[in-house]
C-alpha cells in the first residue's frame, strides 16, 4: 500500500471512530468544552467576518460561533458528526463534508478559522497548514487548541510496562508546532500550554471517555485485536502508581493554544 493510500485509509478510520462516537461525544466531551471556551477572549470583536470551524464535531462551538459571526461554515470529515450537527445546531450554519487537507474553498474566501482540539489528527500537519493558509485572507487569523506531547503521559507509562505497541497517538512537541506555525506565510502571535487533569473512577472509566471521543484510532498499532485480558490488568496495576489517595485515577491533557496571523506578503 502506497503511503498516500495509507493516509486515505488512515483518515477514513479516523472519520469513522469519531462518526461512532457523535451521539455520546457531547456527554463525554469535558476536554472539549474547557478547551474550546479557553480560545473565546481571542475572537475578534467584529461581527461582519466570515468563520470557518475546522473539524466542527458535533457543532456545539460552531452554533456559539453562529451568534457572533456573519458567516459561518462548520467542516469535518465525519458524515455521522455533520448529520448530528445539522440536526442540532443552527440552521444558517453551512456545512461541508472534507478534509482539512483538501478545504473546498476559494482562496482567502476566510477571515477567522476557529479549530478545537482537532489539529493533534491532522497528517501530514505542514499540509493541513498551508490549507488553512490558502483560504485565509491576508491579515486573517487561525485560533485553536491540540494537545501536545506529555499527554496521557499515565497510560502511556502504564502501557509500556506491558508491551511496545502503540497504545495512544504521538503528540507532537511545543516545539514542533511553533516550527510548524511560523513560516513565511504565517506568525504565531501568541501561545499558551498548560496540563489539564481530569479524574477518573478508574481506567475503564478513562478508556471509555476516550473511545466516547473517537480518540481510539491508533494509526501505528501492531496488535488490531483488543489487548488481552491479562496485558489489560497489567497495565491497570501500573496506572494504581498514579493513583491519588482519594481512589481517583487523574490522566493529564497537555494542552496546546496558538494564535497564528497570516502576514501579508
Amino acid at each position: 500500500m502506497t503511503a498516500n493510500r495509507i493516509r486515505q485509509h488512515n483518515k477514513k478510520k479516523i472519520a469513522e471512530s469519531f462518526g461512532s462516537a457523535s451521539k455520546s461525544y457531547d456527554v463525554s466531551a469535558r476536554l472539549q468544552r474547557f478547551s474550546g471556551k479557553h480560545l473565546m477572549p481571542w475572537l475578534p470583536n467584529r461581527h461582519d467576518l466570515t468563520v470557518l470551524d475546522l473539524g466542527s464535531g458535533t457543532g456545539f462551538f460552531t452554533n456559539l460561533l453562529a451568534t457572533s459571526y456573519r458567516q459561518v461554515i462548520g467542516l469535518d470529515l465525519s458524515k455521522e458528526m455533520l448529520r448530528f450537527a445539522k440536526e442540532s445546531r443552527h440552521k444558517d450554519i453551512v456545512w461541508v463534508e472534507a478534509d482539512a487537507h483538501k478545504i473546498p474553498l476559494q482562496d482567502e474566501s476566510i477571515d477567522l478559522i476557529y479549530s478545537n482540539l482537532v489539529i493533534q489528527w491532522f497528517e501530514p500537519l505542514d499540509v493541513a497548514i498551508k490549507e488553512m493558509l490558502r483560504v485565509l485572507k491576508p491579515g486573517g487569523l487561525i485560533i485553536f487548541t491540540t494537545l501536545v506531547d506529555g499527554t496521557l503521559y499515565e497510560l502511556k507509562s502504564s502501557w509500556r510496562q506491558v508491551d511496545d505497541d502503540q497504545h495512544v497517538i504521538d503528540f507532537k512537541t511545543e516545539a514542533q508546532l511553533d516550527e510548524h506555525f511560523n513560516t513565511n506565510n504565517s506568525s504565531v502571535l501568541e501561545h499558551k500550554c498548560q496540563d489539564i487533569v481530569l479524574e477518573y473512577q478508574n481506567v475503564i472509566h478513562l478508556a471509555r471517555e476516550l473511545k466516547g471521543l473517537g480518540a481510539n484510532h491508533l494509526p501505528k498499532k501492531q496488535n488490531r485485536g483488543l489487548s488481552g485480558k491479562d496485558k489489560w490488568f497489567k497495565m491497570t496495576d501500573h496506572y494504581q502508581d498514579f493513583c491519588e489517595p482519594n481512589g481517583i485515577y487523574p490522566a493529564t491533557y497537555r494542552l496546546y493554544s496558538g494564535l497564528v496571523v497570516k502576514l501579508n506578503t
